[in-house]
């Protein structure tokens, strides 16, 4: 999880960092929204906000210097994220960083103008994006699992190891549910023959299960073979 939480810090620096690039202004400021407390923001043992900073350093962009960074908590109540989300807009940050679909919707709502910066899922369902490439308005972000992305790492895995040709892909069942035909489909392009091998848990006896049945002698699930 602390992998996956840090290559996501890494994307989403870079696409706030891009937005920033743009602006003009050599002082710069970032506003985040998110929907659990503010001290988290800052934590610098939170694997995602800290790896995000940490990456924002990196490219040059460091609060207290050239970077104001003003930090907004949802706290858990939809109820009220459109007045927040409101308050956000009138500070008119250069950036605004938001996490979760429903505060997304909320600022978006709210501005049209102020380049937003996302964290979710499914965000193509939601309405926030057209599609991963392009999603169109004043919102960019990352949606690491978005199936363009689960595409991607099949090209990936592919142009790695050229000999393989059949791959099992682990998912929730309700994310196979939702897009394993897509994947599938994916996988034909490529030439390879999909195995999926939906979960009925993310647990670590739920994946030591479906290790097993992948093994050689082991089960496979082939209704949902390519």
């Amino acid at each position: 999880m602390r992998r996956r939480d840090f290559a996501i810090s890494l994307l989403l620096a870079a696409a706030t960092r891009t937005v920033l690039a743009q602006e003009q202004t050599k002082q710069h400021s970032i506003a985040i929204v998110a929907s659990g407390p503010v001290a988290r923001i800052h934590d610098p043992g939170n694997p995602l906000f800290g790896a995000f900073f940490e990456e924002l350093r990196r490219l040059g962009d460091v609060e207290g210097q050239n970077l104001t960074v003003d930090a907004y908590s949802g706290k858990g109540r939809p109820a009220g994220y459109p007045d927040l989300a409101r308050e956000v807009v009138n500070q008119n940050p250069d950036v605004i960083v938001v996490g979760t679909n429903p505060i997304a919707l909320a600022v978006r709502a709210a501005t049209g103008t102020i380049p937003i910066v996302w964290i979710g899922v499914e965000g193509i369902q939601d309405g926030l994006a057209t599609s991963l490439a392009h999603p169109g308005g004043n919102i960019t972000g990352v949606d690491p699992n978005d199936y363009e992305v689960w595409g991607k790492r099949l090209q990936i895995l592919k142009e790695a190891v050229q000999s393989a040709h059949t791959i099992a892909f682990l998912l929730p069942g309700g994310t196979w549910e939702r897009n394993g035909e897509r994947l599938r489909e994916m996988s034909r392009r490529l030439e390879i023959s999909l195995i999926g091998m939906p979960l009925a848990e993310s647990t670590r006896p739920s994946i030591q299960r479906a290790f097993a049945d992948i093994a050689p002698g082991g089960r496979t699930r082939s209704s949902c073979t390519t």
